[in-house]
């Protein structure tokens, strides 16, 4: 019998709900994230080698995964989209399953915020955040001609002033609102800039005040060397086995509430991206229920 990662499709008992968001109209460069979560499943269920060294076994056999798939959000206005997958979060959570969802633009994981402030306090949970960008832009209209407050480049304004601490990891540029923005302590916004001093892993886990974590991955954070096939892509970013630690040393010493990966924009000839993106999904599962193990 061929194994397969999504080993379940009652949610009722399932450990992970996948949660597929293939939505991308506030993307403002290069196309592609809607097909983003069909290929990290693909990967996820057919091209993973599932033995961890790490724990001397394999993870998949522990965990029950269902998957979700939105996939009639494509055609939806931002609003609607918002609104369907805050519901669809809302119920999983409800269940008390642990809910990772694929995006997509960055702009889902709004969404998926919103429900899980109707289960924790936004103050208790601090975002993780690796991406190039601070995504804390008030709305697109430096660069739009029609301005939307729900685009990739908001998702984070939304999260901060909802309450949620951010710590930004991977950042490469900024525009001028977002640096103000971040100078004002009161929004509780710490940023790690990328360049020619790397933080230490555990600085940036110094920087996490709460007990309770949500890991957000767009995954232009990392270098593109690693991570090539997404819209906005910048120069340098997270070297890979670099994030893999810091990721691990996060959930292995906090305690992940949600997480979501986004901005994987497939290219042809090259399955690095969502092969890497699956990469991280499975390590940050597998982490996560690591007590299943023992």
């Amino acid at each position: 019998m061929i194994k397969r990662f999504i080993n379940t499709k009652d949610i009722d008992e399932a450990d992970v709900v996948l949660v597929s968001a293939p939505y991308e109209k506030g993307t403002t460069l290069g196309k592609g994230t809607a097909s983003g979560p069909k290929k990290i499943v693909e990967c996820l269920d057919y091209q993973l080698d599932w033995f961890f060294p790490k724990f001397g076994l394999e993870p998949v056999n522990f965990i029950k995964t269902a998957h979700l798939n939105l996939k009639k959000i494509e055609n939806f206005s931002p609003s609607k989209t918002l609104e369907t997958i805050r519901e669809n979060c809302k119920k999983i959570l409800q269940k008390n399953k642990f809910l990772f969802i694929l995006g997509g633009e960055h702009s889902v994981s709004i969404g998926y915020f919103q429900a899980l402030a109707q289960k924790y306090n936004p103050k208790d949970v601090t975002i993780l955040q690796i991406d190039a960008h601070c995504d804390l832009r008030k709305d697109d209209g430096d660069y739009m001609k029609n301005p939307s407050n729900l685009s990739h480049c908001t998702v984070m304004r939304y999260a901060s002033e909802m309450g949620y601490p951010l710590v930004q990891v991977g950042i490469r540029t900024i525009y001028k609102e977002e640096y103000e923005y971040i100078s004002d302590k009161k929004n509780n916004v710490k940023v790690f800039f990328w360049g020619k001093k790397i933080p230490t892993i555990d600085e940036i886990l110094k920087s996490i005040k709460t007990k309770y974590v949500y890991i957000s991955i767009d995954v232009d954070g990392f270098d593109p060397a690693h991570m090539p096939a997404t819209g906005t892509p910048l120069a340098g970013g997270l070297e890979w086995w670099y994030g893999r630690e810091l990721i691990e040393k996060i959930i292995d010493e906090k305690e992940l509430v949600g997480a979501d990966i986004v901005e994987v924009s497939p290219v042809r000839d090259s399955v690095l991206t969502e092969y890497g993106a699956a990469q991280l999904v499975y390590t940050m599962i597998a982490h996560k229920f690591r007590n299943k193990f023992k």
